[in-house]
């Protein structure tokens, strides 16, 4: 073999940091965005936020300007007892089919003048400032800030912090208690065992892990006698069963009560047989016959299977829309305007000051802190680039998808990522990294960007229906029902053929636990 010099020419893509920095930032949510800001707050002196127009900079362009949500007014979880204490599982418990067995746009517009549209800042040989300036004229005292609204609910652990100040308990007992309530899960259930909740605390001495124990199981029945009823509970069983030994009282019935004592009767027998409803085994199983056993799981039905469900911080399931879409006119000329919701864009501006500053003192230090600036300044484009591709895509959503702004969700039609990729001269990816984790306010609620896409299936008339159309109708179709002859997937499939749409028994399955919709055996009334 020769060993020899060739030279080739060829071409490939060079993502550069800032190229990087404008994908990752298109793909965050708002969440995640705001958290980026702070972090570049923090580690970028050039970089500054702003409540006002921001000024122009002396020898560049304009400086610009983005709105932020003011974190620092958010207040504080009011909890006398919070000191020390770990939080709640932020994981939320999925629900289970015996759960689903036991418990069956905007005031006003925001100030946004123009044609809906980003104007990015020109490009510029000197890294001049951005964007113009854009502010917000809605007064932080005329609305009130839903995170804020959210963080202010009482939890559940301070609700029963403050119940145990009225017990008279010895300082281990209280002690004990306070454990125990920390210890609970969103739900209100306590998910560790009392031997293992004392081995983590005891070690290995066997003396103080039996001293545990038995502290632990007093402070257990005092927990589980406190409100909401069924806190404390270790399973589903047993928190449907002190909640029915809760609803015991004088004036109750011999009729009641011999229901009630059916239904723990019940809870104690494996819950597979209540998600099932079968009576016959479980009035076997109970001594009982099968109306009392219909009877016991009506009042099982009204019960609550999650007792904490109530005071789970809500912040966390608040969802703030990126684009704001409100309609315009009425009737057949009505139109819908598009715009970006100022309460999720970021003001940001370039510090004048210390630019200035840099531009007139050349010298030690001066290449790594330039190169700070153009971080800044290719941080607020990014920015501006993000929310300019939002706004394009929701254009161009609420253009194909108007019949939904119009009629509703039944008249959504087949839409895929490569049509609006086609349309704006965009990606297929970038289209998907706009439509994740991004909401837009509809008439018709919140709904995420994604929302708007889906499959086509094929109708009688050659035509195509929307995957997103097609579980509405059957939404539709399962409301109206008879309750005591639910329908079945088999007969939802024969409606829909009836309507035009060609739609197998498996895909109406698959649609009916999308949308969370029980089998029909469990959807039959009692």
């Amino acid at each position: 073999m020769k060993q020899g010099l060739s030279l080739r020419v060829s071409q490939h893509l060079a993502l550069t940091p800032q190229l990087q920095q404008s994908i990752r930032l298109l793909q965050l949510s708002t969440l995640e965005l705001s958290q980026e800001v702070e972090q570049m707050l923090d580690e970028n002196p050039f970089l500054e936020r702003t409540v006002e127009e921001a000024p122009r900079e002396e020898f560049g362009l304009e400086a610009a300007d983005t709105p932020v949500r003011d974190d620092d007014r958010l207040a504080e979880s009011d909890s006398d007892f919070a000191s020390g204490s770990s939080s709640s599982s932020d994981t939320a418990t999925a629900t289970t089919d015996t759960e689903t067995a036991v418990a069956e746009g905007f005031d006003g517009e925001p100030d946004w003048e123009g044609d809906g549209t980003v104007d990015l800042a020109p490009d510029d040989s000197e890294w001049g400032s951005d964007a113009p300036a854009r502010t917000n004229n809605l007064g932080d005292d005329e609305r009130a800030d839903a995170t804020e609204l959210a963080r202010s609910q009482e939890s559940l652990q301070s609700y029963l912090h403050r119940q145990a100040l009225a017990l008279r308990l010895s300082e281990t007992d209280s002690a004990a208690l306070r454990f125990l309530i920390e210890s609970l899960n969103d739900d209100g259930y306590l998910e560790d065992s009392l031997p293992a909740l004392a081995s983590g605390l005891a070690g290995d001495d066997n003396d103080q892990f039996d001293d545990l124990v038995h502290h632990f199981q007093v402070a257990l029945g005092l927990l589980q006698s406190l409100e909401p009823a069924g806190v404390g509970a270790r399973n589903l069983g047993e928190c449907l069963t002190i909640q029915l030994r809760a609803l015991a009282h004088e004036d109750e019935t011999e009729e009641e009560e011999e229901i009630r004592k059916t239904a723990i009767a019940i809870c104690k027998q494996p819950m597979e047989l209540l998600a099932k409803r079968d009576f016959k085994r479980l009035a076997t199983l109970t001594r009982s016959n099968e109306d009392e056993v219909r009877a016991a799981l009506q009042l099982i039905a009204k019960l609550e299977p999650k007792p904490g469900r109530r005071f789970v911080d809500v912040e966390r399931n608040v969802v703030i829309p990126d684009v704001i879409v409100t309609r315009v006119g009425n009737g057949g000329n009505a139109k819908f305007r598009v715009m970006l919701n100022p309460e999720v864009m970021p003001r940001l501006r370039v510090h004048d000051i210390y630019a200035g500053a840099l531009k007139q003192h050349k010298g030690e230090g001066s290449q790594a802190l330039s190169q700070r600036l153009q971080e800044a300044r290719w941080f607020i484009k990014n920015i501006q680039q993000r929310f300019d591709t939002i706004l394009r895509v929701s254009n161009a959503i609420v253009e194909r998808q108007k019949n939904f702004f119009v009629h509703g969700e039944l008249a959504m039609r087949p839409l895929v990522l490569r049509e609006i990729a086609d349309e704006l001269g965009l990606h297929e990816s970038t289209i998907s990294r706009v439509t994740t984790a991004k909401y837009m306010a509809t008439p018709y609620g919140t709904v995420e960007l994604k929302y708007f896409f889906g499959s086509a299936l094929g109708t009688e008339t050659g035509g195509n229906a929307s995957s997103t159309a097609v579980r509405a109708l059957i939404k539709q179709f399962v409301t109206a029902e008879d309750q005591k002859k639910p329908l079945s997937d088999s007969q939802i499939s024969e409606m829909l053929k009836e309507q035009g749409i060609e739609c197998a028994r498996r895909t109406v399955a698959k649609y009916r636990e999308a949308l969370r919709i029980a089998p029909a055996n469990l959807r039959k009334a009692l």
